[in-house]
Parts: C-alpha cells; sequence; structure tokens
C-alpha cells in the first residue's frame, strides 16, 4: 500500500497517547492487575487491532486489511510464547504481583524501539538483497522444527550471560525499594532486582524478535504493514500477560501449534518466488493452527495440571500458581 509520510506520524502518535494514557492515568499507582481488568484491557487493545483493520478495509481493500490481520495474529500468536518465559522470569526474582505491570511497561517500550529499529533493517535488507527472503524462510522452519522436539527445560536466569555482565559492570541491591529500578546504599547509587527484571524481559524479547520479524515478512514486505501489526500484538502484551500468566501450563500444546505455524509462514516465505499462498489461506491456516492446539490443551490437560488439580481439590481452576518448566523452543 502507498504509505503517505503523515501516516506513520499519526500512528505513532497514536501509540505514545496511549502508552501516556497507560502510565499516567490507569496504572499512576501500583497495584495487583486483576483479570478481570486484564480482561477489560485485552478486549480494548484487540478491538482497537480490529478497528484500524476495518479503517484499512475502508480505505484500502480486503487484501491489506487481510494482511495486516494475519500479521497481527502471528505477532500475537508469537507473545504468548513470549509470556511463558516472563512468568518464568517473574517467579524466579519473586516480582510482587503490583510491581509487574512497570517492568512490562518498560519492557515494552524498549520493545517498540527495538522491533522499529528490526523492522527498518529488514525491510532494508530485502530491497536491496532479495536473496535473504530464503535465509528468513530457513530459519523459520529451522526454529518451528526445533521448537517442536525441544522438551521441557528448567528456567536458570543464574546461567544468562546477560544477566551475568548485568551483574558484573553494574552494582545491584538484592532487596526490592518499591517499584524503583535504583536506589541509594551505602551512600551509592545501585540498581534494584527490578532492574535486573526488566533486562531480563528486553533480552527476551530481543531473542522472540528474531523470529517474529522474519515471520512478519513472510506475510508482507510493506514496511507500515509489518510495522503496525507488530506494535498492535506487544501493546496487547501487558493485559494478555495477566490475563494468562497463571493458566499458561493448560496449554501445554501450543507450542506445537507455534512451531507448526513458524514452520508454515517459513515454507510461504521460501516458496514465494514460486507460489504465492493466498493471503485468506494463510490466515485460515493459522487461525485454525491456534484453535485446535488450544482446544486439544483444553481437552487432553498435561500430567502437571490433573496433578495440581488432585493436590488442590479443583477440577476447573483457571488461575493457579505460575509454571516452574517452559515449553518453548528458544533459550534465553
Amino acid at each position: 500500500m502507498e504509505t503517505k509520510p503523515w501516516f506513520w506520524i499519526a500512528f505513532n502518535a497514536f501509540v505514545l497517547g496511549m502508552l501516556a494514557l497507560d502510565l499516567g492515568v490507569f496504572h499512576r499507582k501500583a497495584h495487583v492487575i486483576k483479570p478481570k481488568e486484564a480482561a477489560i484491557w485485552t478486549g480494548v487493545w484487540v478491538s482497537l487491532s480490529l478497528l484500524f483493520a476495518a479503517g484499512l478495509l475502508y480505505f484500502e481493500g480486503s487484501n491489506v486489511a487481510l494482511t495486516f490481520l494475519t500479521g497481527y495474529v502471528i505477532e500475537q500468536s508469537l507473545s504468548v510464547d513470549n509470556i511463558f518465559v516472563i512468568v518464568m522470569i517473574f517467579a524466579y526474582f519473586g516480582v510482587p504481583s503490583e510491581f509487574q505491570h512497570r517492568v512490562l511497561f518498560w519492557g515494552i517500550v524498549g520493545a517498540l524501539v527495538m522491533r522499529g529499529l528490526f523492522i527498518g533493517l529488514g525491510a532494508l535488507l530485502l530491497a536491496k538483497f532479495h536473496w535473504i527472503i530464503y535465509i528468513f524462510g530457513a530459519l523459520l522452519i529451522y526454529t518451528g522444527i526445533g521448537m517442536a522436539m525441544r522438551q521441557d527445560e528448567e528456567f536458570d536466569a543464574e546461567q544468562n550471560r546477560v544477566l551475568r555482565l548485568a551483574r558484573r559492570y553494574l552494582p545491584f541491591t538484592e532487596e526490592y525499594d518499591g517499584q524503583k529500578f535504583f536506589t541509594v546504599k551505602n551512600g551509592a547509587r545501585v540498581g534494584t532486582p527490578l532492574l535486573l527484571v526488566l533486562i531480563m524481559v528486553e533480552f527476551t524479547d530481543l531473542i522472540f524478535a528474531v523470529d517474529s520479524i522474519p515471520a512478519i515478512f513472510a506475510i508482507t514486505s510493506d514496511p507500515f504493514l509489518v510495522y503496525t501489526s507488530n506494535i498492535f500484538a506487544i501493546l496487547g502484551l501487558r493485559s494478555l500477560y495477566f490475563l494468562l500468566a497463571g493458566m499458561v501450563d493448560k496449554f501445554h500444546l501450543l507450542k506445537y501449534g507455534l512451531a507448526v505455524i513458524l514452520t508454515f509462514v517459513g515454507i510461504k516465505m521460501v516458496i514465494a518466488e514460486w507460489y504465492v499462498i493466498p493471503i485468506f489461506a494463510s490466515l485460515g491456516v493459522i487461525l485454525g493452527t491456534l484453535a485446535l492446539s488450544i482446544g486439544l490443551s483444553l481437552l487432553y490437560p498435561s500430567a502437571a495440571v490433573l496433578e495440581e488439580h488432585e493436590v488442590e481439590g479443583k477440577t476447573g481452576s483457571l488461575f493457579g500458581a505460575p509454571p516452574r518448566r517452559r515449553s518453548s523452543g528458544k533459550k534465553v
């Protein structure tokens, strides 16, 4: 689609306005985000995304709108995998519930900047070196197969190189100081554990961007559609986290669905020179795969979920304790 400069200016102004409204009005005071509040905000972000798609449909036609929606669904589904890791990070560091929104807010601000840079770089590379599309496609296929085959892993942040480097070059205290990232101890300015958590969240998003950015380029090379679908998915990540954080174990088969999606878009990217899969078919495959993996997860709960229900004497609790293991193909 033909994108005028004011499109970019207006969209980024909208994003900055929503972030300011979020932090300055609705979450000015630290508080625990309840599932009901998270569900409302999730509905708000999904509705805004659909409203944006409706605008594209009206001004640019159905193909552009479907392309945006397909990219948005891919990025949103991959962000669920990101949530699995964030749950582990928060549990590992014992982040108080009322401070988690602050970490996610600034983590997402950093993610917006990184994704913008990555998308700009990706669009530039594809414009100058078309053959890179095959590298992106092969990367997605490799990641998808690896995600399906990798076994669950124990999460140990102490083995993370970024965390060890941060502790080596920056002074940190072992105690939280409210929702501050820095505090003063013995007359010196030091970082709090909340800063370490923020660094880990940013690093996690950097890893996931390696998959998500090529995945969206498999759908379209239009920078504006790539950017907007990515940003809408990231903006909804916080509310989606608080909605799903307590029940990620119940979606134990989702990683296989995500693996299929990554492999599918990788194949779509590799064969695009010879055969273009229609956008409505791509959207159908992605939505169908997500629905199937989620449905099978609920129909056939994992042994850990069944054991948890037996121990707690529950049969249908949606919000339990955060999991101690993750089901993803990525290491952090």
